[in-house]
This record gives C-alpha cells, structure tokens and sequence, in this order.
C-alpha cells in the first residue's frame, strides 16, 4: 500500500513541477530605453527625438526615459535642437537570451520545437540596447546669422 501512495505522490509532484515549467513567462511588448544626447564630449540637454519603428513613434526631450514597443525592425533615433545640431542613429533590435532557462523548457514542452514561423513586426524576443547615446553633430552657422551678429554701424 504505501508503495502505491509513493507512487502517486512522485507523479503528482512531477506533474506541479512540470505544470511551472510550461507556462513561459509572457514577455512584456514594451521596453523602457534611455536617450542622452552627445555634442563635443558633453550631454547636451533639451533636445528633442523622435524616436520610431514599425509599431510606432514617440517623443521625447533629452536626457529622458521612453517606453517603446519592441519590434524586429529597427529603431531610428532623430535629433535636433536648433542652433546646437542634429543627429539621426539607428538601433538594431538584438535577441534576447535563447537560451533563458524557463523560455528554452516551456518552447520544448509546448511547442517541441516546431515554432518556425517568425512574425516580423512581432516583438517577442527581441529588445533594443536600454541606453541610447545619440551623438550630435554641429549646427551649421547660416550666412544671414553671421553677417547680422558683425560689429559694426547700422545703415538704414
């Protein structure tokens, strides 16, 4: 008798532990990124981006923090602040770990491997760098600036 009752305590504890393994973990289809701004070596404050991808776009003013959604393509990053400069970078989405212990055992259990098709515009598994540095590059001076900041006398 207490043969049986040890088996059916083994299978029932096997099944719990089996039971957390293949429940995965949803992913969050948001990310939170932080987005500095770089001029000459320095952080520049008060520039404003616009950061966008293939599940949208958002704006933010320097150094700031944004929650984006994840996306397989790319995020591209445009700056400026007028009279300081501008800057356009693009970050590339990057895989997030494969090998996450409870998302490898939950895709073998569940999916046994079979998940091949893979949605483009999808974010799951992908995530862009947390830090964002956008380096900036100088405004250029316009020729009526220069000519109407000369010293001298006015001539009507």
């Amino acid at each position: 008798m207490s043969l049986i009752f040890f088996r059916t305590a083994c299978i029932g504890a096997l099944s719990t532990a089996m039971a957390g393994c293949v429940t995965a973990p949803a992913e969050t289809p948001t990310q939170q990124l932080e987005v500095h701004t770089i001029l000459d070596h320095r952080e520049v404050k008060g520039v404003g981006c616009l950061l966008s991808n293939a599940a949208g776009r958002w704006f933010v003013v320097t150094p700031a923090r944004v929650t984006v959604e994840r996306s397989r393509s790319p995020l591209t990053i445009d700056c400026a602040r007028d009279g300081t400069g501008s800057a356009r970078e693009v970050a590339d989405a990057h895989a997030t770990s494969f090998f996450d212990t409870d998302r490898l055992i939950g895709n073998i259990i569940v999916s046994a491997g079979g998940d091949g098709y893979v949605n483009p515009y999808d974010g799951n598994g992908v995530a862009y760098q947390s830090t964002l540095t956008v380096l900036m590059r100088p405004a250029v001076p316009r020729a009526g600036a220069a000519e109407s900041a000369a010293p001298g006398n006015v001539v009507f």
